[in-house]
């Protein structure tokens, strides 16, 4: 639930953002703030809930695996709850703690432990909680394999290899973006 103030949780995850300097960090296609707009805007299109949405506005507060640079550290999780809601930061959470190299080679199984970069520890997250990592994931992916053809040449074949894994967990217009975006150019 998110907190009642008046303002639309996105226009003060928007605030924060600005404040923690989302808008002047340099990443590719623009700034931090660009990209995190387009996650949001992608997964609107891909009709995912308004929590995911906030997810995707706001998954690199903590930093990531793939882009190291936090807006806030993850010892004020309560200060980013207060803004979106528990239930988007919870997604926020477990999309920027996850380390990627030892969490990625069996994601697709449903009993596969997802590891905490944070924490070093593991756990097996829910159905619903990995169908939220798998669509942010495919969104954050996407944009940045659209806007840098040298991105996607890199790592196209293994994202769409890694989606392909991911399948069953994405929504019909996420796989669809997928394989249109990631498929391997004709010659």
């Amino acid at each position: 639930m998110e907190p009642d103030t008046g303002i639309p949780a996105a226009d003060r995850a928007l605030a924060l953002l600005r404040e923690c300097g989302a808008g002047a960090m340099a990443h590719p296609g623009g700034t931090l703030l660009a990209h995190l707009r387009r996650v949001q805007d992608r997964l609107a299109l891909w009709q995912a809930r308004p929590a995911l949405q906030l997810a995707g506005l706001c998954h690199a507060f903590y930093g990531t695996d793939g882009f190291p640079g936090a807006l806030l550290p993850v010892t004020r999780r309560a200060e980013l709850a207060a803004v979106i809601g528990a239930e988007a930061e919870s997604i926020v959470y477990l999309y920027a703690s996850c380390d990627r190299g030892a969490t990625y080679p069996d994601l697709g199984r449903s009993a596969a432990p997802f590891h905490d970069r944070f924490t070093g520890g593991s756990h097996v997250p829910g159905p619903g909680p990995r169908r939220d990592f798998a669509e942010l994931s495919a969104a954050n992916e996407l944009d940045l394999a659209r806007l840098d053809p040298a991105f996607r040449e890199r790592w196209g074949a293994d994202l769409l290899a890694l989606f392909t894994r991911l399948q069953a967990l994405l929504s019909a217009d996420a796989w669809q973006d997928c394989r249109t975006v990631l498929a391997p150019p004709t010659r």
